[in-house]
């Protein structure tokens, strides 16, 4: 089970973007991308076959996952992740306060 998943909303804690805010698109292994996060500019051609105009292209890069932090909108701030087992045998995330993040 891991700390950030698909979809989950993370603050950037360091590096260029620090203290900018957006939700995971995708994780791969220890990366993540963020939207409207860490934006870079690609140089594309043109495809016709998949239909794909050239030109200039801004997208999102990955961040390293250790600079990324859980957003947790009860404190208006990023909060360290960990796991806890429920009575019922689940296993989910929590805050470090204790809240559960997963319903």
């Amino acid at each position: 089970m891991n700390r950030i998943r698909k979809g989950d909303q993370v603050i950037v804690i360091t590096g260029k973007n620090k203290g900018q805010r957006g939700d995971v698109l995708r994780v791969e292994g220890d990366r993540v991308f963020v939207s409207n996060v860490n934006l870079v500019k690609r140089h594309t051609k043109p495809n016709p076959q998949a239909n794909q105009a050239g030109g200039i292209v801004e997208r999102e890069a990955s961040i390293h996952i250790s600079n990324v932090q859980l957003f947790n909108p009860a404190k208006n701030k990023g909060e360290r992740v960990g796991f806890k087992t429920l009575d019922d045998g689940r296993k989910v995330r929590v805050f470090s306060s204790g809240e559960v993040v997963d319903a």
